[in-house]
């Protein structure tokens, strides 16, 4: 399957409304690359108060759809089984730099790449644009984590 629906996300993450950022992921290389798709709407919940007036998606949700986007991309490499009853825990941010404000009524598209793996602990950078304008860029680690 080179595309997952927000339903078919919603089956491999524990993330629900109004936190699950993505709204599809496509281009789907198993375990190794993505491109998920976020909706940023002049109505998404972090627009009233981000800045009232002048509403702009803040850095640190770029950062978790990152990371929604690389557990989604991960989840639907791995065997259910291996995946099943467990989170995916954000380790750290090596570098994450903003260029540019995401504004309300547009697509963030977020081109992602695993560079690693050991073990429950996987290595991804990322790419964040709007029509083709690079928004954001990041490096970070997750852990694959047992739930409770």
């Amino acid at each position: 399957m080179d595309k997952l629906s927000k339903k078919d996300i919603e089956n491999l993450l524990p993330h629900r409304e109004p936190m699950l950022l993505i709204d599809e992921l496509n281009n789907i290389k198993k375990l190794f690359s993505a491109t998920a798709i976020v909706n940023v709407k002049k109505d998404s919940f972090f627009v009233q108060g981000h800045f009232p007036g002048q509403p702009i998606m803040p850095g640190v949700l770029i950062v978790e759809a990152f990371g929604q986007a690389a557990a989604a991309l991960t989840a639907h490499g791995l065997d259910k089984e291996t995946y099943e009853n467990k989170l995916v825990y954000l380790m750290n941010v090596e570098k994450a730099r903003f260029r540019k404000p995401v504004l309300p009524d547009c697509k963030l598209e977020l081109y992602i790449e695993a560079l690693r793996s050991h073990g429950r602990v996987w290595k991804y950078k990322g790419e964040a644009t709007v029509d083709n304008k690079k928004m954001a860029d990041a490096v970070w680690s997750a852990t694959i984590v047992d739930r409770k």
